[in-house]
Order: structure tokens, then sequence, then C-alpha cells
């Protein structure tokens, strides 16, 4: 078996970690404490946590020593909340194994969480998966998303983890605010969508759990089965609209193989791919009551991504963003903005 490296330099003394963790954690193995950075990625932080040469059997998330990002933007108390939360439901995720507010010991709050042993796709297009087998791990996407939108959030204790009701209008509100920040802020793609997007949010207001980045890199599927048994990245967790959800992981179907996760123009039936309209039936089935995608969910989260992906490029010309690509993503703004456009007719 090959066990991952130790990370030499994770930003922070680890020694006053590991005296922690072993009171903390009864069952962890002998041997130093060992970290393993999870990737580069924009949001939390990310560690594979193991002791001596046995497996990593722990994962601990932090926010960034320095985002440039509002307060509360990197919240590990929330993404603890919500976990604990749907802890006991049918919607799979991790088990927080122990949480830290004080920034003391390791510089930031920080979480420790069970790592979950199964695969995981970056995109819905990624090799390696049979196409028959494909298709089931992305229709039990569907499966996954409807479960979490079907959850009581009154219930499960997740009063104030939102504002309940006027999503839309107040997302559209604290996006532009952040668009107006930027340097490309006189865009003018994106002043004719902000404004389309104000002109035609929809009356349905309801309120779910939202996830807020539901896609297939943030999901571990079984080893040998196409059933998922975790949703990871509670990062943009909020009390939201359900369609936010919905529209962002029908995305895929919207944008060409080189813009994110786009399927469009690929031989998307003999990867084992099921059409977007299969895809929404089969959300829409386990939660008939809720309404339709319409154009206007798909360019707000276009609209959304535009905003999100020009922020990361500033941060990095600042030297803030935490992945060393992160200006790879100054494509992608004018695409999502040109690609929403056309959808909304605007």
């Amino acid at each position: 078996m090959n066990l991952p490296p130790a990370l030499s330099s994770p930003g922070f003394d680890p020694a006053p970690l590991e005296a922690l963790l072993r009171a903390e954690l009864p069952d962890a193995d002998p041997g130093p404490l060992r970290l393993e950075r999870i990737g580069g990625g924009q949001s939390n932080p990310t560690f594979f946590l193991g002791f001596g040469t046995a497996p990593a059997r722990y994962v601990l998330r932090k926010p960034p020593a320095a985002t440039g990002l509002a307060p509360g933007a990197h919240a590990v108390d929330r993404e603890v909340r919500i976990l604990r939360a749907l802890a006991s439901t049918d919607v799979p995720v991790p088990r927080v194994a122990c949480f830290h507010p004080d920034v003391e010991l390791i510089g930031t709050p920080f979480y420790v969480m069970q790592r979950l042993h199964g695969r995981i796709l970056p995109w819905l297009r990624s090799p390696g998966v049979a196409a028959h087998e494909r298709r089931d791990m992305i229709l039990r996407i569907a499966d996954t998303l409807a479960t979490l939108h079907r959850l009581d959030w009154r219930a499960l204790g997740l009063e104030g983890y939102g504002k309940p009701g006027s999503f839309f209008a107040r997302q559209l509100e604290r996006l532009n605010r952040q668009w107006q920040a930027l340097p490309r802020a006189a865009d003018a793609q994106m002043a004719r969508l902000s404004a389309w997007l104000g002109q035609n949010v929809p009356s349905d207001d309801r309120t779910t759990i939202a996830h807020g980045d539901f896609r297939i890199g943030n999901l571990v599927f079984h080893p040998t089965e196409p059933r998922v048994i975790g949703v990871l990245d509670w990062e943009l967790s909020t009390l939201g609209h359900p369609l936010s959800d919905l529209a962002y992981g029908a995305l895929a179907w919207h944008l060409d193989a080189d813009q994110f996760d786009g399927v469009r123009g690929l031989e998307a039936e003999a990867l084992g791919i099921p059409s977007e309209a299969e895809y929404l039936a089969r959300y829409h089935a386990a939660v008939p009551e809720l309404p339709r995608l319409e154009p206007f969910h798909l360019a707000y989260v276009l609209f959304r991504g535009a905003v999100m992906a020009e922020g990361i490029v500033a941060r990095a010309a600042a030297g803030l963003a935490t992945d060393p690509g992160a200006r790879r993503f100054a494509t992608l703004a004018p695409v999502f903005a040109r690609r929403a456009l056309e959808i909304s007719g605007a």
C-alpha cells in the first residue's frame, strides 16, 4: 500500500495540534501526526490527517490564513453546524470528530471529520467509469439533491442558518455589490445580464437547505457501487431556493467541455451521460411539488459563477488566492456572462 507523504509545511506548527488530537481521538493510531494537503482549490484548506504509517482516517479543514474576503466567507463553524445537523438524515455526510473555534492552536479555527473512502470524479466526463455506471451515478446525484431539498430545516435546528425567503433578490443584490468592487465592473455583458436578472426574478419563494456548490466533484461515491456515500464542501451552504442548486448542477449540459464541467458537444450517450431532461425528471420525481427550471435560474448561476471567477482572479492578482493556478479563472467570467445572455435572450 502506498501511503501519502507527510506535508512538510502545513502553514502552522503541528505539534500543539498533535497533542490535542491525541486526547480527542482515542482511536488514533500510534506514531507521529501526518498531514497531506488535498488539492488546491479556492475553498477552505483541507488535509488528510493520520498518524504513523497507518492510512489517514480523518480530514482537517480550516479557513485560509488570509483571504481578502468579507468576514464569515470561510466560516468553518457553519460547516460543522450543517454536518452535525445532517448526521441523522438520509443525506450522507462525514461524521465530525471535533471542532475548535479558537485560533490559539494553529492560527485559525478548524475541525476534524471522518475520511470517507470512495471515488471522487472531478467532472461528469471523468475517465475510468463504464458508461452504464456513469449514468447510474449521475442519476443518483439527482436523487441525493432531492433528498437534501426534502429535509425540514426547522426540525433539524437550522433556524438562523440563513434568511428564509427572497433568496434570489438578496443574492443578486450581494453579487452586484461584489461585482462593482472588481476591476471589470464596467463590463457591458455583465451589466446587461444583471439588469435582466433583476427584472425577471420568479415569484416562487420557497426555502430549503441549499448546498451552494452541489456538483459531482463534491460527492464521494461508493468504491464499487454507483451510490453516493458522502456530500462534501458545505462552505457555501445556507437556507435558500432549491432551484439554485438544481440549476448549478444542470449547467454541465449548457457549457462546452472546455468550460468548467461542460458536456455540450460531447458524445454524451456513449459516455453514459443522461440528457438534461432525464436528470431533471429524476429530481422532480422525488420532489414533484417544486417548480421547474426557467432560463432565469440558469442565467443566475452563470452570473454568480462569473462574479466568483472574477473575484478569484482579483485575489490571485493581490496574492491572496489559495490556489497558485487561480488565474485560469480569468477566461470563465466572460464565457459565463455570454452563455447566460444566450440562455436568457436578454
